[in-house]
């Protein structure tokens, strides 16, 4: 499995200029040869080259592999959509491989620049010492925040698949960010409070507009996303985790377009949109495949309305937030919980047929999204 490790650079004030003009020439010159590829309709690295490599290489400077590389990130770029002509940003990364950065042991880097080669030094935690044996030989050089960072790409070993003895069911949510079907909840209180907090800090800096304001605001909005990146991290593998220990697999749901296919109350449009669902399922998904996990995703719709004790299925269920009684049997159960318990029932979103038991029935299962209300 191929993963990202990130290493900070340490670049003094003339080296720092040099990388600088460097990836505001290299994304120039994408911006010029995505033209060229837009006009041509070409998606091909080896035609464009034809058309643009010498053109490229007079007007800006860039040695041959820089150019090459231009190109290469082009071609990937158009490829995910034709209909459109890309546009680079000044401070986009710059592709680097092996024949223009190599390492100098975990001190220091030589990267090309248009300056020539400079060795900048490198700084590593322990973590990416000890993996930075597994280099695959790639790297993106890319700035955040005024920090420069080499992307390096890894080849993590990954264990075998283990034949799960059942699944572990994990509806995800506001409130509870996360419930599986064991019972065990993970609380979004600390996260709500923190966005909540925020949002407060934030509307009173916008309106002040001032330009420590937004400074201010830039520290936010990194402060925030470190904050839950870090509970997803923290969350994640503890479900993994749990998961190995048991020797089970996961389910989870599949939540694509859930934006679109959900309606909240006006008061409940910022918590929404701060969902972090995505990250937290794809740091589930790769840490469960580096640990031979099984993870599987099923279609969510009506998992909340559902009886998990005798499967009836109506909106009346769902009493509350976070009561679930069944209108039926009588089942009262946390709603969190009841839904996490139907995701490990249902079948894999890929299978051509979802089993589910209802008056003894079975019944062929439509993928195709549809408009979803509060209560689900």
């Amino acid at each position: 499995m191929k993963t990202t490790l990130q290493i900070k650079l340490i670049p003094d004030d003339t080296q720092r200029k040099a990388l600088e003009d460097t990836m505001r020439v290299f994304n120039a010159a994408c911006d010029v040869i995505a033209d060229v590829a837009f006009r041509e309709q070409c998606a091909s690295k080896f035609v464009l080259q034809k058309l643009v490599y010498a053109h490229v290489r007079k007007q800006f400077g860039l040695s041959a592999q820089l150019t090459i590389r231009a190109i290469a990130k082009v071609v990937d770029a158009y490829k995910r959509d034709k209909s459109k002509q890309c546009v680079f940003k000044p401070t986009g990364a710059v592709v680097y491989d092996q024949r223009i950065l190599s390492f100098k042991g975990l001190e220091a880097a030589s990267i090309l620049t248009l300056q020539g080669r400079l060795t900048v030094a490198m700084h590593m935690g322990d973590y990416q010492r000890l993996q930075f044996g597994r280099g695959h030989g790639q790297a993106d050089l890319v700035r955040v925040d005024g920090v420069f960072y080499l992307l390096l790409v890894i080849e993590t070993p990954t264990a075998p698949p283990i034949d799960p003895n059942g699944f572990i069911g994990v509806d995800l949510g506001i409130v509870q960010i996360a419930c599986d079907s064991d019972g065990e909840a993970f609380s979004g209180e600390t996260v709500e409070n923190t966005r909540r907090r925020d949002h407060a800090l934030r509307q009173s800096l916008q309106a002040c507009g001032s330009r420590s304001a937004r400074r201010h605001l830039q520290r936010i909005r990194r402060n925030e996303a470190r904050f839950r990146r870090n509970q997803n991290h923290v969350l994640s593998k503890t479900l993994v985790a749990k998961a190995k220990d048991t020797g089970r697999g996961i389910k989870l749901e599949q939540l694509k377009h859930i934006r679109e296919r959900t309606t909240v109350r006006k008061s409940d449009r910022a918590k929404h949109s701060g969902w972090s669902f995505f990250q937290l399922q794809s740091f589930i998904a790769y840490k469960a495949k580096r640990e031979g996990v099984v993870v599987q995703y099923v279609d969510p719709r009506n998992t909340s309305r559902q009886c998990a004790a005798c499967g009836h299925l109506d909106k009346a269920n769902r009493k509350s937030q976070s009561r679930f009684q069944c209108v039926s049997c009588g089942h009262v159960a946390n709603a969190d919980q009841n839904a996490a318990i139907n995701i490990a029932a249902r079948a894999n979103v890929n299978s051509p047929r979802v089993a589910h038991d209802d008056n003894n029935g079975w019944f062929e299962c439509s993928h195709k999204p549809r408009p979803l209300g509060r209560g689900n």
